[in-house]
């Protein structure tokens, strides 16, 4: 690439934008998109948990059709005990060799509550103070085995060098784990954390300054997108990482035409106010054909889109340090 920056891009399939309801059961069709998307370098998909497979399920499946694209799934904070979560995503990361990540909403689902013993559901506040504890303690447990922690010694009858594993011990709020998981360290360090769902809340933006790697946010006048990155930037320097530790990708629409279309990424991109964009596409093969056989070239034309991929790993393609850190 001859420009110093280079625009991440991710696709979200949302059943929602097209008449994908009699196709939507279909895995071979999934399949079908994210690998045409991996032949194009992009750099993630992100499945929302509405399509008609449970999210980290079909990441499980397509990693073993696909070797090179991030898959980040969205699983839910109620739905899901958080050491059984970090377990299912440090699972995954293996399976796919280090290109898993998890998109984590800051939005309580009005509904989803009462599907899991809790009727009335959340207060705001509490939602968020359970959200953010919620995290800590997934990537806590990521963070339970060094790297080299496992030995699997038969001889020496050590399965383990005690030093280098890590008790959570956590006692907080909401939830009680002591851990370790017995998943072994990710292949990326640990797996990519997305958060969506933010408010302009500084509440949430500290949170998310302290604890994402990547941040979905929704489309907004120049003006906002500045003010966001300003605080994103200034928060992540205030807990010891660098301005740009937290990725922001913008989620949108295409526009009508393709030249329109990279003209507004492009536009968006040039303020510096994000590092790349989160394209809403309906599940269908010529709207994905639409965006990476006349977007695309347009964007790469452009010097704005590589060609290939930088890495092995979601991490190291989106220009993440390990694990969250600086």
């Amino acid at each position: 690439m001859s420009r110093e920056r280079t625009m991440h891009l991710g696709i979200s399939f949302s059943p929602e934008s097209g008449p994908a309801a009699a196709a939507g059961l279909d895995f071979g069709l999934f399949a079908q998109l994210v690998r045409k998307a991996e032949a194009n370098a992009l750099d993630m998909v992100v499945f929302a948990d509405a399509t008609p497979f449970e999210a980290t399920t079909l990441v499980a499946a397509l990693a073993t059709v696909t070797s090179r694209i991030g898959l980040a799934a969205a699983a839910s904070t109620v739905a899901h005990q958080p050491y059984n979560l970090a377990r299912r995503f440090a699972s995954l990361d293996i399976i796919s060799h280090g290109r898993a990540g998890w998109n984590a909403s800051m939005t309580q689902k009005p509904l989803e509550a009462a599907n899991f013993s809790r009727p009335d559901g959340f207060s705001p506040d509490d939602f968020r103070r359970r959200t953010e504890e919620y995290i800590d303690i997934v990537q806590g447990l990521w963070k339970g085995w060094d790297a080299d922690a496992l030995l699997f010694d038969k001889s020496a009858g050590r399965f383990h060098d005690p030093e280098k594993m890590h008790l959570l011990d956590h006692k907080g709020e909401f939830f009680s784990v002591r851990g370790p998981l017995n998943v072994a360290r990710s292949p990326q360090d640990t797996p990519v954390l997305v958060m969506s769902g933010l408010s302009p809340s500084d509440v949430d933006i500290a949170a998310a300054a302290r604890t994402a790697d990547v941040v979905l946010v929704s489309e907004t006048s120049p003006e906002n997108a500045k003010l966001f990155r300003d605080n994103l930037a200034a928060r992540s320097t205030a807990y010891g990482r660098a301005p740009d530790a937290v990725k922001i990708l913008v989620t949108l629409e295409p526009s009508g035409t393709p030249a329109e279309t990279a003209d507004r990424l492009e536009a968006q991109f040039r303020t510096g106010n994000c590092h790349g964009f989160n394209v809403v596409l309906p599940p269908q093969i010529a709207a994905l054909d639409g965006f990476i056989g006349d977007v695309l070239p347009e964007l790469q034309q452009r010097g704005f889109a590589r060609h290939d991929y930088g890495g092995d790993t979601l991490r190291t393609n989106l220009g993440l340090a390990p694990g969250g850190a600086s």
